[in-house]
């Protein structure tokens, strides 16, 4: 899909480029594309190829896409929000999570509208070492742009959508977390795990590998995944037992303590299949019956986050989304500025009223803002109101200097022609907010 675009809308200004550049320009557009790996560096690496690079529009946007990688919001699945990017001004967003072997990710992003549009949806993994780079281990493209993926070891990714040059609007993006494995004992869930991985054994001379699953003598154990039956058999230790050996991402799963097997060695076994039946033999006839869940892959590995899935729902969106994209202000003095969802969250500010700040997006009942410092995070929805209904009035004198961000070094955006009483929108510091009687809202510092 992305080729065809590429190859409609910028294959033009390619061959115009090369027609003018001699074989040293024609071997860089070459290498470009020969280094550029997913849609979203394919992309960058036609708008380079076709001289794009340099101007104003497409830097903000290579900009973005980097800038969004260095201050990913930090987020737990699920998740969810709503928000709006100005098609003017090029952004990306990103977001920041922790993640486990043996979940599975699923990332929804939808831009309303013209679904024609190319949005990037890519996942890096966090390398253990700081100095070495992201690693992109997952990418689409589309209007409608959907990734699945599975973590290799337990550690952080960050995941990061952007529209294509030139498109934004209002869009959505979801992100779940689900265990790969399905339950192993049938009506059973995490919480009747009596006994955790490395819990120890036999007076701390072995720890414990795997996860013990209580229920009632003769309730079925399960096939979590679609696998063959590798061995039936009867030990010391784990008496009853059954192995499951699954291909595709190569590991086996140990059901351990059966009251009796269901099955043979070679049978194929898929989601749901009874393997055998809660007990106690083996070394754990002098407990409660239950299962011990084990799995294997060049030695044990916990099975808690392969069949726990995590707490929580994505809460109905409930703000105001006609804010969404635009400046809003604090209705009280001490609005607590997090940076998560998480209400235990350390502070990062306590907001003064009628402190103006842009609304970024909204999940549930908060906002995600930035104030005009730069500084970013999550409010509470009920206390933010539009900036449509001036708090007051300023008047401001003639030649008075209108700025686009609450810095005195800040660009200029205007100054008044003559002196004018103007409607105060919100504040930040001591700079104020104004909408002139000419032009766009900007921000002006008050004389005297």
């Amino acid at each position: 899909m992305i080729m065809r675009r590429l190859r409609k809308h910028l294959l033009p200004s390619v061959l115009a480029l090369a027609s003018f550049a001699a074989c040293d320009a024609i071997e860089d557009v070459r290498d470009y594309f020969l280094e550029a790996v997913t849609p979203h560096e394919r992309y960058a690496a036609s708008l380079r190829a076709a001289g794009l690079e340099g101007t104003a529009l497409v830097d903000d946007w290579l900009n973005a896409a980097t800038r969004s990688l260095e201050e990913p919001v930090p987020i737990s699945a699920p998740y969810a929000e709503d928000g709006y990017l100005p098609i003017e001004e090029p952004a990306a967003i990103a977001y920041r999570l922790s993640a486990r072997r043996g979940q599975r990710f699923l990332v929804d992003v939808h831009l309303a509208g013209d679904t024609s549009a190319l949005v990037f949806l890519d996942v890096f993994e966090i390398p253990r070492d700081s100095l070495d780079p992201l690693r992109n281990v997952a990418h689409a493209d589309s209007g409608v742009a959907t990734i699945e993926f599975e973590p290799r070891r337990d550690t952080e990714y960050v995941i990061r959508f952007q529209p294509e040059v030139l498109r934004g609007g209002r869009y959505t993006i979801e992100i779940r977390a689900e265990p790969i494995l399905s339950f192993p004992v049938h009506g059973r869930s995490a919480p009747d795990i009596g006994s955790i991985f490395g819990d120890p054994r036999d007076g701390g001379a072995r720890d414990h590998h795997g996860v013990d699953i209580f229920a009632p003598r003769g309730t079925p154990a399960i096939a979590a995944i679609e696998a063959v039956v590798s061995r039936v058999d009867t030990t010391p230790r784990g008496g009853n037992v059954v192995w499951l050996r699954e291909s595709q991402r190569g590991f086996s799963l140990y059901y351990a303590h059966l009251d009796s097997q269901a099955v043979e060695e070679g049978m194929r076994v898929v989601p749901g299949d009874t393997v055998g039946f809660v007990g106690n033999t083996g070394n754990a006839r002098t407990t409660p019956p239950h299962l011990h869940f084990g799995i294997y892959q060049r030695g044990p590995v916990d099975p808690y986050p392969f069949v726990y899935y995590p707490r929580g729902s994505i809460p109905i969106l409930d703000i105001d989304t006609t804010l969404l994209g635009r400046w809003t202000r604090v209705t009280r003095d001490g609005v607590e500025l997090r940076p998560t969802v998480d209400s235990d969250a350390t502070v990062i500010a306590e907001v003064p009223e009628h402190t103006a700040m842009r609304v970024l997006a909204g999940t549930g009942s908060l906002l995600r803002v930035r104030l005009p410092d730069g500084r970013s995070g999550f409010i509470a929805a009920r206390f933010a109101e539009p900036t449509t209904r001036p708090i007051r009035e300023a008047r401001l004198a003639a030649g008075a200097p209108l700025r686009v961000s609450p810095d005195p070094a800040s660009v200029l955006v205007d100054r008044l022609d003559q002196a004018e009483d103007v409607d105060v929108l919100g504040r930040f510091g001591h700079f104020l907010l104004v909408q002139p009687a000419r032009g766009p809202a900007a921000w002006v510092e008050p004389q005297g």
